[in-house]
């Protein structure tokens, strides 16, 4: 069990390795964010490179960063329903299918962000 009564800079460290634990888990574990990491190395720096303004620069990255978090978050609700049980259950079927439909979402503000800064 993680001890909750670190403060400061303890928490704030112990925070961040947690977090790099969960981002390693994921890569490991989650094909699709493997991907989605590699298409964010790639097409990161690209929209540093394309963006015409700060802002155009952001929306571009940012798009990218908010695939890989609804990613992660996906991936965790699907451990979380799988720990609960193994067997088919309608309410843990429609979980899974929100959280995918999440991804599905991210993946399509990524498309119209970089399809109307670029096409536009």
């Amino acid at each position: 069990m993680k001890p909750h009564n670190a403060a400061g800079l303890t928490r704030l460290f112990r925070a961040l390795q947690w977090s790099w634990q969960g981002i390693k888990h994921a890569f490991v574990n989650e094909a699709a964010f493997r991907q989605e990491v590699l298409f964010t190395c790639l097409l990161g720096p690209l929209g540093f490179w394309l963006g015409n303004t700060v802002v155009e620069k952001i929306l571009l990255v940012g798009s990218l960063f908010l695939v890989l978090t609804v990613e992660l978050l996906n991936s965790s609700l699907e451990a979380v329903v799988d720990r609960i049980g193994e067997e088919p259950h309608p309410l843990a079927g429609h979980a899974k299918d929100m959280g995918s439909a999440a991804v599905f979402v991210s993946l399509l503000n990524a498309a119209v962000v970089w399809g109307c800064l670029l096409l536009l």
